[in-house]
């Protein structure tokens, strides 16, 4: 792939004097970021040479690198080795809308991306504390779990965990498992999530995660915790996903709010 010519990249880089509570590292990275959004850099672009890039900005390669390396931490490039390595402008990442409970397929079929599972795990087993109190079951009724790896256009974006009451979904883990599970609650026992209650919080990837998902341990992650609820008000799931940070961003729209800033 050719290389994005520096006279792409105008206007003119940013300025590196330093003041206080600034990097020459950091204003490169947000300009960088900025031409990203802005369309300068697309995504599959291959960037100039570091060599070329560190001089026409008037920094070292060692400041460039450290740019880089947060912007691939951020998910905004992917750097490669080899003879065809370099520094690549990444895809652009899914937006997760958490306005509206809509299953993880349908977000992806929305964006233009197919949509996949692996299933890593199916089996009845008895419900935890959390479980229980989310479903409103006794400790120890049996739910049936799900693990699953979610695909977009074949891969990895986010691991997924999901619990529903086994007495509501008889041979629930009988049926496929690789689509979407909302349809098929949905479908067969007509029992559709309606909505449900999330909580958003940021974590890193253990071993097994970061292998599922193919990051780095300790990559960043997002942890959803939901429970969610059909349309009379009855709990039938609930998970605990992880989204994969450099590939994923909640998207979430509001009302105008009362009181004062």
């Amino acid at each position: 792939m050719k290389r994005v010519p520096l006279e792409s990249l105008a206007p003119a880089p940013p300025v590196t004097a330093r003041g206080p509570g600034t990097t020459a590292h950091a204003q490169i990275e947000e300009w960088l970021a900025e031409a990203i959004a802005a369309g300068r850099l697309r995504p599959g672009d291959r960037m100039p040479a570091e060599q070329d890039l560190a001089a026409w900005l008037g920094v070292s390669r060692m400041t460039l690198r450290h740019a880089l390396a947060t912007l691939a931490r951020r998910g905004l490039v992917e750097r490669a080795v080899g003879r065809n390595g370099g520094t690549f402008v990444a895809a652009a990442k899914l937006d997760q809308d958490r306005t509206t409970l809509a299953g993880f397929s349908e977000q992806l079929r929305r964006r233009g991306m197919v949509a996949g599972a692996r299933v890593l795990s199916a089996a009845c087993r008895p419900a935890g504390p959390a479980a229980a109190a989310a479903l409103g079951l006794a400790d120890g009724d049996p739910v049936c779990e799900i693990r699953r790896v979610r695909l977009g256009d074949g891969r990895p974006l986010a691991m997924e965990r999901s619990m529903f009451p086994a007495a509501s979904f008889p041979g629930l883990l009988g049926c496929r498992l690789d689509g979407s599970l909302y349809d098929l609650l949905d479908e067969k026992y007509q029992r559709r999530p309606r909505r449900a209650r999330e909580s958003l919080e940021p974590v890193v990837a253990g071993a097994r995660e970061a292998e599922a998902l193919e990051v780095a341990p300790g990559a960043p992650l997002l942890l959803v915790e939901r429970v969610a609820y059909d349309g009379e008000g009855r709990p039938v799931e609930f998970a605990r996903d992880l989204f994969r940070g450099d590939r994923t961003r909640i998207v979430m729209w509001t009302t105008e709010l009362a009181g004062v800033r």
